[in-house]
């Protein structure tokens, strides 16, 4: 059987997407393969159709157990003998494992990294053909990645160990050309075939916004997408804990992760969000790689992250299903100073000398200052992304917040000079520089305790933009500080200098200006909703769907979008098959499921149109 009849047969596709043709050509070839795919883009079809064509078992390198469990979860529903070794299995389900492992009772075995030097691995490895390995995430490898962890350096010498060593496809969603070159290196990967399809995911719609209370925000958003299912990412614990209980207060079926939770507390409440007892996930990002359900229609940043990388693999997990969802980071200046904080407070990598870790460092700061940039910007978000990463885009995509926002453009020159004049006084007068409120509040006549004690009320420029109120005032710094006419120096306080281009500025007669949202703009949800593939007569046999798709998840004790996800579950609304031969038609069934659930949709169809 070849890989497409494969393709058809378990996972319900006719076609393979781009990219994946590639590396499955590659590794089953022999060759070694590295796949740069977005989230949703199918990078695990990319080993598991090679690990159902090739003799003997495939072995994934995954970082999570939660993942483990969803993939083969979602495997052994699609008629796929698979399992997984971590810790989570007692003693004598894990010698039930590995014996039937070594029967070649599994086509697909999930391990964590650091499993791999147990002696269980080394048994299993000498007993079992091992004709593929993947190492997924595989950015996590790199130290200049965003999520590095010392037990991935340990795969290259376990590859090593194998009496015959296989074919090697690694496999991220985020990874820049520094950390690509890491992966190949570190992973030990002969002339791979390196594939990357690209950052765009088309059906996410991205905005940055920066209300005033985001507490009220978030309620408000999640009120107008009741029945989604959705996850707000907060940086901090204490700030999981306010807005989940802020979310419960108000009835809205809502959990939380973060690692002050004990192990069983974690797993209860992940368990909720993924079987929809609890729709709404609030979590810090220790929830960021834990978790493949399908049908999450909206990501939400309570806070700024550190870095890109983290925000869009964050956000990523919106719309796996290929249905329209909505990544909505909510910015405030706070948030930069919070991730400054967390960057200094982190683990120290003991592995790394001094001037190394000290690298990272000044590369982490680099990375905040995209990040801060990327919520500062007036241009397209998508294209402020794809440019990270190097992927060139046209600069307008039609479906972000700035591309479809309404926005007014203000002339701020007048205002813009004022401030950078403020500054260079200040410069002259505090050679140490002040920071971004205090400047603020002077230049609007403000007379709290600071201003009076440093006597910048006895300035020239104390109350210079009093008319413009707080709120503009650090828009107009922001906007300076993003076009680099303004620094903003690192440390514990960071103060507010001119840049070489700032000070040409207050003479060169420039004109500046600044992008401003006509009116505070209801969430994004209330003006775009993401929208299911079915067309709008077929929403109430989609919503009847549903139902019996709950029932049958129920029944198997899997999470619904196990059974089949949001976007076949639209196709099936819009093709109504009526025969086991139709319902094969449906995008994203197989002969598995279509022999395991196709009688119970076929019959719910047939009882919805005679309803009618």
């Amino acid at each position: 059987m070849n890989a497409l009849d494969i393709l058809r047969q378990y996972f319900g596709h006719d076609a393979f997407r781009p990219g994946q043709r590639e590396i499955i050509d590659a590794l089953l070839a022999g060759r070694d393969a590295l796949g740069v795919m977005p989230t949703g883009a199918g990078k695990s079809a990319c080993y598991q159709v090679p690990a159902l064509t090739l003799p003997g078992v495939t072995l994934v390198i995954s970082p999570l157990i939660s993942l483990m469990k969803d993939q083969v979860a979602s495997l052994v529903q699609a008629g796929v003998p698979a399992a997984y070794l971590n810790s989570s299995l007692t003693p004598g389900q894990m010698n039930t494992a590995l014996r039937r492992a070594a029967q070649g009772q599994y086509k697909i075995i999930y391990v964590a990294p650091e499993r791999l030097s147990t002696p269980d691995m080394a048994i299993l490895a000498g007993q079992t053909p091992i004709s593929l390995l993947a190492v997924d995430e595989a950015h996590c490898v790199s130290q200049w990645g965003q999520d590095f962890r010392p037990s991935y350096l340990a795969v290259a010498d376990f590859i090593g160990s194998l009496p015959v060593r296989p074919p090697v496809g690694a496999f991220t969603a985020t990874a820049t050309a520094r950390v690509r070159e890491d992966i190949v290196r570190l992973l030990g990967l002969r002339d791979p075939a390196c594939v990357t399809t690209g950052f765009d995911r088309a059906n996410l719609f991205f905005d940055v916004v920066e209300p005033k209370d985001k507490t009220a925000w978030v309620i408000d958003y999640v009120k107008r997408h009741a029945g989604q299912s959705g996850i707000i990412y907060c940086a901090t614990r204490k700030a999981v804990e306010a807005v989940c209980q802020s979310l419960r207060a108000r009835g809205f079926s809502a959990t939380r992760y973060h690692a002050g939770l004990d192990d069983e507390e974690r797993r209860a409440n992940q368990d909720d969000f993924v079987y929809d007892r609890a729709p709404v996930m609030v979590a810090t990002n220790a929830f960021g790689m834990g978790i493949d359900k399908s049908s999450v229609s909206y990501v939400l940043h309570y806070n700024m992250p550190k870095d890109l990388e983290s925000y869009y693999q964050e956000a990523g997990r919106a719309g796996r299903d290929g249905e329209r969802a909505e990544c909505i980071l909510l910015y405030s200046p706070a948030d930069v100073q919070t991730a400054k904080f967390l960057i200094r407070g982190g683990e120290e990598n003991e592995a790394l000398t001094p001037e190394e870790r000290d690298a990272v460092y000044r590369q982490d700061m680099r990375r905040l200052e995209a990040m801060t940039a990327y919520c500062r910007s007036d241009d397209c978000l998508r294209a402020r992304i794809l440019a990270y990463f190097g992927e060139p885009h046209e600069g307008h995509c039609g479906n972000c917040g700035r591309c479809v926002g309404d926005y007014a453009t203000e002339d701020i020159s007048e205002s813009a000079q004022a401030v950078l004049k403020a500054v260079a006084q200040i410069e002259r007068r505090y050679r140490s520089g002040l920071g971004l409120s205090v400047i603020a509040g002077a230049l609007c006549g403000s007379r709290e305790k600071r201003v009076l004690q440093l006597g910048l009320d006895e300035t020239p420029f104390h109350g210079a933009l009093r008319s413009l109120g707080r709120d503009k005032v650090r828009a107009v710094i922001e906007k300076l500080i993003a076009d680099g006419l303004l620094v903003q120096t690192e440390g514990d306080y960071p103060v507010l200098r001119l840049s070489v281009e700032g000070r040409a500025a207050r003479t060169d007669g420039r004109t500046i200006t600044l992008r401003v949202r006509r009116a505070a703009k209801a969430p994004a949800g209330a003006v775009r909703a993401a929208a299911p593939s079915a067309h709008p007569d077929d929403e109430a046999l989609l919503e009847y769907l549903r139902a019996v798709r709950l029932r049958l998840a129920q029944k198997e004790r899997v999470p619904a979008y196990i059974v089949c996800n949001n976007a076949a579950l639209a196709d099936m609304a819009l093709k109504r098959p009526r025969t086991p031969e139709e319902f094969l038609e449906v995008n994203g069934i197989g002969e598995f499921k279509a022999a395991r659930y196709g009688a119970a949709f076929i019959a719910a169809i047939a009882e919805y149109e005679k309803s009618l």
